[in-house]
């Protein structure tokens, strides 16, 4: 029996792969600092799980496939708050924003079509494209700049006939990056003068830093048509467990031919769906206390790195994930080497390999991504250890 080429040539998880020697360190006893994986350790609202407990249906029957109406509505509302404008009807429910992403490629992409991608780029994008027979294209973005889209041209000269989308996170994972509005603008121009799709992933929207506006890039007219938004409330509410997603677009045609699939996973779950329609209607003084959380976290990472001989960083301006340049040639082995050869007072930390988030490895080989999720006092733990690692592992090497 035979195993297709197409998983075949699917990575590994850039940000799972070297959960193995995680397990064994653990399994010696040691701690691991879990900076690996965009994982919030701030407690899901009580609301939720007082929502868990007051689902009373006497049957856990199938719901609509396009998702519960109070549900599409409550998203609707809710980002009415932030000036995007859609209707519960131009809203689908998934399984997560990878869900809503696996059905978007699907839909406008014939195998063998392109989608574009800053680069680096969060890595199940291309697990997702591949899976479906989808090339990503990147253009490349640099950490000296950090990570901001630099002009049109770069843009513009990777795209070929069998480009269908633009694709994006806005805050980014995996760089924090926070694009402005001039350059959401020369997406649009280019998704506008080619007529080709913008895929807007908008997971960590409220999670922007240093009293900057965030704009997504629906607030840009022209392009509302090309627009597919992508929105999800795992990092949002801390319910990264319940895997609830959704599609927007004012694409009636397009829409109507995701739900096709949506039909044929039938529908999301009934407990799930009642859960998030009640977080929904949190008061965003609760998003702004996660915010301010999450700033505190990032100053602190950026003033220990920064206190790091040999590491080049930049200040992220939204989520909580930047890419690091580490003095070592090859940033997976030293991850590995943290996790299997070191410990400090019986505690390590797990990374991420930059590598995995790049095309072409070679771009990310000494970087790796940090996820600051855990508190500041974890996070200078976290940070002492890589100072003292890199120490060590240097010395070696010589």
């Amino acid at each position: 029996m035979s195993i297709s080429k197409r998983i075949q040539n699917t990575k590994v998880s850039a940000i799972r792969k070297l959960t193995p020697f995680a397990n064994e360190a653990k399994a010696k006893g040691i701690k691991v600092y879990h900076m690996n994986i965009g994982q919030p350790d701030i407690e899901t609202p009580k609301e939720y799980f007082e929502a868990l407990k007051n689902y009373d249906k006497k049957v856990l029957g199938y719901e609509n496939s396009e998702g519960i109406n109070e549900l599409r509505i409550g998203f609707s509302d809710f980002l009415k708050i932030h000036d995007i404008n859609y209707t519960p009807e131009e809203i689908l429910i998934t399984n997560g924003g990878s869900e809503a992403l696996l059905f978007i490629f699907l839909t406008i992409c014939d195998e063998g079509d392109e989608i574009i991608v800053p680069e680096p780029y969060y890595s199940n994008y291309n697990t997702i494209a591949n899976s479906c027979g989808v090339k990503l294209v990147p253009f490349q973005t640099k950490i000296e700049d950090g990570f901001h889209i630099q002009n049109k041209d770069s843009i513009l000269k990777i795209i070929t006939e069998k480009t269908k989308a633009i694709l994006y996170s806005n805050p980014s994972n995996p760089t924090g990056v926070v694009y402005s509005f001039n350059e959401l603008q020369i997406i649009a121009d280019v998704a506008y003068e080619k007529n080709i799709y913008v895929i807007s992933d908008e997971v960590y929207r409220e999670l922007v830093y240093d009293n900057i506006e965030y704009k997504s890039i629906f607030s840009i007219e022209k392009v509302r048509d090309n627009l597919i938004l992508v929105d999800s409330l795992s990092k949002r509410y801390s319910v990264c467990g319940s895997r609830i997603g959704m599609i927007a677009s004012k694409n009636k045609d397009l829409m109507k031919e995701i739900l096709k699939l949506c039909q044929a996973r039938l529908s999301i779950s009934s407990v799930e769906q009642y859960t998030a329609t009640e977080l929904l209607k949190l008061p965003m003084s609760y998003i702004h206390s996660v915010k301010d959380k999450y700033e505190e976290r990032r100053n602190a990472i950026c003033n220990f790195l920064n206190e790091i001989p040999g590491v080049k960083s930049y200040k992220p301006e939204g989520a909580f994930y930047l890419i690091v340049s580490l003095p070592v040639d090859n940033a997976e082995d030293f991850c590995k080497w943290l996790l299997i050869d070191f410990n400090l007072n019986n505690e390590t930390v797990m990374f991420a390999p930059a590598e995995g988030f790049y095309f072409d490895n070679e771009l990310g080989k000494s970087q790796i991504r940090i996820s600051y999720c855990i508190s500041v006092e974890n996070i200078k733990k976290s940070m002492n250890i890589l100072k003292e690692g890199l120490k060590v592992y240097n010395s070696i090497k010589k």
